[in-house]
Formats: C-alpha cells, sequence, structure tokens
C-alpha cells in the first residue's frame, strides 16, 4: 500500500493545472481555467480548474475531484497507477508498504524497459516478414492501423530474443514472461511464427503480448503469463488506444479477441477493447463504467459466447450504478464483430450495438428460457434462480424495476413477491478501500442526499470546511456534544481535517476521505457549493462558526433543562449547582449582547 503521508505530500507538489491540461486544453478564466467538460459532450466550456484548490468541477455533470481522482476518471487508472503517475511527473518514486495490495515490483522500470525493446524488436521483424505482411492485409488490416497498435512479428526459432538481450539467460528476463525455462534449466522464446500485439497500460507502457498463430496451430492465441507488470484480470487489450473514441461515444465495446479490436478499428469502430484470454472481471466493468455510461458485450453467439456473455453479466451485477446501462449484442452463429464489420461495414455493426440486449432482459430472458413458465413449478424455480442474482444488483432503481417484473412472470403479487423476494442490500463488489474508490465523480455511484433542512446545512458545512480546510482549526465542538447522524458526520469530517495537519489544500482533504464511510457526503457536499465558491470571493467564516455556535447553544439549552430537573427534584450535586449558575450566568450575558443596540 502506499502511506498516505506521501500522498498528501505528492498533491501538495503536483499543479492540477498542469496535469489536466496534458489532457484537455484549458484557458484562463479569471482566477480559474476552464475547458470544454472530458466527460461529456458539451459546446459551451463548463469545466472549471481551481489553481487555488487544487481540484476540478464540471457545472454541467458535476463530475469533481482533485489531480488522482481526474486521472482515474479521464485515463481508468486504478488508483495506485494514478499515483504513480502523478509521482513520475515531478520527478518522485512511490514507496510501498507491506498490505494486501499487489506489490509494484521495484524492478518495474527496468521490466518495462525490456518490454520496450522487445516490442521495437518485433515491429521490425514485421518489416521483413513478408509472410506476416500478408497475413494481416488479408485481414482487411493497413499500415496505419498496424502502426497504431503497435502490431509486430515474432519469428520461428527458439532463441530470437537473444539478439535483443545479449544476458539471455539474466533472471529478469524470466519476469518479462517473454522467456520460458523449462525443467532442464533450458531458456527459449515464449512467441514463436506469431503476429504480435503488445498490451499497454493505461500510461502506454506495454506491459505484455498476446500473440496469434499465422498458418495452423494451436493455441490460435497465445497471451504473456501473468508478470510484476501483467495481471489479466485488470487490464483490457485495446483501451490506452480506445480512451477518446469511448469518451466521444459514451459507449464502450467489449469484445473477444484482439483481431475484433483491430479489426474495428480499420473499420472506424475505435472504441472497442477485449479482455485478455481470461473471463470478464468485477474490476474490467468498473474501469469500463468509469469511462462510459454505456457498455456493450458483443460476443459470439454461439454457446462459448453465450456463457462468456453470462459471466460478464454476473460479476457487472454489484457494480452497476443507476444511469449506466449495461448491455449484450450476438451476432449472427457464423459471424464475429471481425468478419461482421468487414462484410458489413461500420454503420451495420453500430446499428446493430444499438440493438444490443439491456442487462435486465438479457437475464430475465435467459432464466424464464430455462424454465416452463406456463407450470406453477416452473416458475417457482425461474424465481428461485432469479433471487440471488437480483439481490447482487448493485443499482437500487433497477433492481426495483427488475424486482417488479420478476413479479410480473412469476404472477405474484407485490405482498408475495415482497416475502419471497425482500429487498436486500447488494453487497458491493469489493470492500471499500482507498486503492478501489473513484472519487468525486459524477460518474461514480452516488446515493441521493437527504432532503432534510439538518441534512441540507450539514451537506452545506462539510462542504466548507472541506473547500477552506483551515477553519477546522479555527472551530470548537462543543464539549459532551450530542450526537445525531447529521452533526456525527460534521463531526467526523472536521477531526479527520484536523488529524491531517496545517497547510491541508482543499485537494489534500478530498484525498483524507477515500474509502472512508464519510467520502460520499464529501463528495457529494463538495461538489454542491462549487458553483457558488467559483463566483467571486466568498467569505464562508460567519456561516460556519454560526453553525458550531449555534451547536453551542442548543447543547447548553439541553443541559440546562437537564440540570433544572435536578435540582427541582432535590437530586443535583454541589458541582451541578454550580455548572447551572455558570449556563444561566453564559445565557444571561448573550441575551444581552443580542440585545444590545448596534451603534450608528
Amino acid at each position: 500500500m502506499i502511506p498516505q503521508d506521501f500522498i498528501q505530500s505528492l498533491l501538495g507538489r503536483v499543479d492540477i493545472v498542469d496535469v489536466i491540461d496534458r489532457y484537455v486544453k484549458l484557458k484562463k478564466a479569471g482566477a480559474n481555467f476552464q475547458a470544454c467538460c472530458p466527460f461529456h459532450n458539451e459546446k459551451t466550456p463548463s469545466f472549471s480548474v481551481s489553481p487555488s484548490k487544487q481540484f476540478y468541477h464540471c457545472f454541467g455533470c458535476g463530475v469533481h475531484g482533485n489531480a488522482i481522482g481526474f486521472l482515474m476518471e479521464y485515463s481508468g487508472q486504478t488508483y495506485p497507477d494514478a499515483i504513480r503517475t502523478l509521482a513520475e511527473s515531478v520527478g518522485l518514486q512511490v514507496p510501498e508498504e507491506k498490505g494486501p495490495a499487489r506489490p509494484q515490483s521495484q524492478q518495474a522500470p527496468a521490466l518495462t524497459a525490456l518490454m520496450m525493446d522487445a516490442l521495437n524488436y518485433y515491429r521490425s521483424e514485421l518489416k521483413r516478414s513478408p509472410v506476416a505482411i500478408e497475413y494481416l492485409k488479408k485481414r482487411g488490416l493497413s499500415g496505419e492501423i498496424a502502426a497504431r497498435y503497435g502490431l509486430g512479428y515474432a519469428p520461428d526459432g527458439w532463441q530470437n530474443l537473444e539478439s535483443v538481450y545479449p544476458d539471455y539467460k539474466a533472471a529478469i528476463l524470466k519476469d518479462t514472461g517473454l522467456i520460458i525455462e523449462n525443467e532442464q534449466g533450458k531458456k527459449y522464446d515464449r512467441f514463436r511464427d506469431r503476429v504480435m500485439f503488445p498490451i499497454l497500460d493505461s500510461r502506454g507502457n506495454v506491459i505484455g503480448f498476446g500473440g496469434r498463430v499465422i498458418g495452423e496451430g494451436e493455441p490460435k492465441y497465445l497471451n504473456s503469463p501473468e508478470t510484476p507488470l501483467f495481471e489479466k484480470g485488470r487490464e483490457l487489450y485495446g483501451l490506452y488506444q480506445a480512451r477518446r473514441a469511448i469518451r466521444d461515444a459514451n459507449r464502450v465495446v467489449v469484445v473477444e479477441g484482439y483481431m475484433d479490436v483491430v479489426a474495428l478499428a480499420q473499420h472506424g469502430v475505435e472504441n472497442a477493447v477485449a479482455t485478455l484470454g481470461t473471463a470478464t472481471t468485477a474490476t474490467h466493468v468498473q474501469k469500463l463504467l468509469r469511462l462510459a455510461d454505456n457498455v456493450v458485450f458483443s460476443f459470439d453467439g454461439d454457446n462459448a459466447g453465450r456463457k462468456a456473455a453470462w459471466r460478464a453479466l454476473e460479476v457487472a451485477l454489484p457494480v452497476l450504478a443507476d444511469g449506466k446501462a449495461v448491455s449484450f449484442l450476438f451476432l449472427p452463429a457464423e459471424d464475429d464483430p471481425d468478419t461482421f464489420v468487414r462484410a458489413h461495414g461500420k454503420d451495420a455493426f453500430v446499428k446493430e450495438l444499438d440493438t444490443a440486449r439491456p442487462l435486465s432482459q438479457f437475464l430475465l430472458g435467459e432464466l424464464a428460457g430455462r424454465e416452463k413458465m406456463e407450470t406453477e413449478e416452473g416458475r417457482a424455480r425461474f424465481l428461485a434462480e432469479a433471487k440471488p442474482l437480483v439481490a447482487k444488483i448493485g443499482a437500487p432503481a433497477l433492481a426495483a424495476l427488475v424486482r417488479q417484473r420478476v413479479g410480473e412472470l412469476s404472477g405474484l403479487s407485490s405482498q408475495d413477491l415482497g416475502a419471497l423476494l425482500p429487498r436486500e442490500s447488494a453487497p458491493s463488489a469489493a470492500p471499500a478501500s482507498s486503492y478501489g474508490s473513484s472519487y468525486g465523480s459524477s460518474r461514480s455511484r452516488r446515493s441521493e442526499p437527504r432532503s432534510s433542512p439538518a441534512a441540507a446545512e450539514q451537506l452545506r458545512i462539510v462542504g466548507l470546511l472541506v473547500n477552506h480546510p483551515e477553519l477546522a482549526a479555527q472551530v470548537e465542538l462543543p464539549a459532551g456534544a450530542r450526537m445525531t447522524p447529521d452533526r456525527e458526520a460534521v463531526r467526523n469530517v472536521l477531526e479527520r481535517i484536523r488529524e491531517a495537519g496545517p497547510g491541508v489544500t482543499p485537494a489534500m482533504a478530498l484525498e483524507v476521505f477515500r474509502g472512508l464511510p464519510e467520502e460520499e457526503i464529501v463528495t457529494t457536499s463538495a461538489s454542491g457549493i462549487a458553483r457558488e465558491l467559483s463566483e467571486g470571493h466568498f467569505d464562508p467564516w460567519p456561516e460556519v462558526s454560526g453553525y458550531f455556535q449555534r451547536w453551542t447553544e442548543e447543547e447548553q439549552k439541553q443541559e440546562l433543562q437537564e440540570l433544572f430537573v435536578l435540582i427541582r427534584e432535590d437530586r443535583a450535586s454541589p458541582a451541578e449547582r454550580e455548572r447551572y449558575s455558570a449556563l444561566m450566568q453564559a445565557l444571561k450575558s448573550r441575551n444581552e449582547t443580542q440585545e444590545m443596540p448596534s451603534k450608528v
């Protein structure tokens, strides 16, 4: 795990304006910078970046966060990778603490350089191989697409990489996944006589390869093994190249193979990615839902494709959010995305995407199709199969609608359905942690804020404290304060900001709450008052101090009432009587001050 004090120090070193300007061209607008929002389509700029507070906010879609949050949202990077990207930009090395997170090997920079050497070798070999070039041409790929995706060729032969790595027997080469050592200790190249597809991480580094056999041979596709750089369950082929197209379309297409991705790109469908020889994982879905509101899985229409689609559905259920859509496209059995787009073109494929089955329809249709729904026994089995799946749905509104549809299909009344299919809180895909959350964004799942006056005031005070963390040291909590849920959140936010120490910026204050119970309210509140704070100079002190003063007065009045009862019943101790007198005197002085006429 990455130490929190390093993260806070890093946020103090980077300038969010410089970070975002590398990806989105910013223009000066008063004290802030602005641009058209990279997270939704707009013509008038509503995306604002504050150099003083070190956070960004979109007044159109509500996305909000600091430099780390931006890299996670814009690039689809994980939390640790976003921190490493920022650290590299200011010449810092990220320290690691022992923890449950996957360690980033100290040799990672060396491994990355070795992988780049391999990429350059494979690309140069492609230019020398008429057979490989002809194969790609037959698949309809141009030189431009081959260059964009860094395609290469691993020639036949057992130790061709020895020309790339003079010390072919070096132990570190085994960690690249490019060299295999047999039981006799002999080393040889993993990839031989294959078209090579480099796998890039969110920063564009080569972390692995996929190799497609040119002629006959098995396996047709061969992937890098898991290494210190490469974890199949986290990475997606083509995501680095597709990010811009995904954001522009607000849709990502998930296909089964590398060739599907590049063939679609060749025909203008540039928002496609592929899993890497493994089933879709919750991490894959979470990553994609951070980048787009619509995820379409386009798998083959055969039994294997439908099984892969069902697995994708199951892992997607807990990470769904209302406002997001996951759907499934099944092409004719004789087609895959590669053959379909080559035969029918981009427009026909996009038209097919538009008809993809929503997750809810696929879920209920598959379950109902397995049973004899005209019989009571069939409907009972349908209900039994649906129950655990519906309970997993992480989107509250969608879960309610699917539950309602289950009742209609099973012929149950609302009352009977409620007893057999109770509303349960869907489990999250993973425990909340600083490594897993997508912080401060309208694209993160978020419950609606409560609408009571106390809750509204709480949101506002929390927002002011996060945007002006220096105020945390200037206010005092009432001694022995009684805690309502609303005030408990204010207290927790106040104390955590104080614990962060002096010099905390708003961006640092946001980071304090990542993965904590207060994260949601901090995100909502900080975003909620962003427009007001951006419109000019605003002094939050009277409002914040007034809130805590009223809190103190309410606590004192409550204490006075309790002490009065004790005194009236002659059960008060001398200390309690003395406290009652002190509180009465304080109340009298406060009333006299409030009644005093102001000077003209």
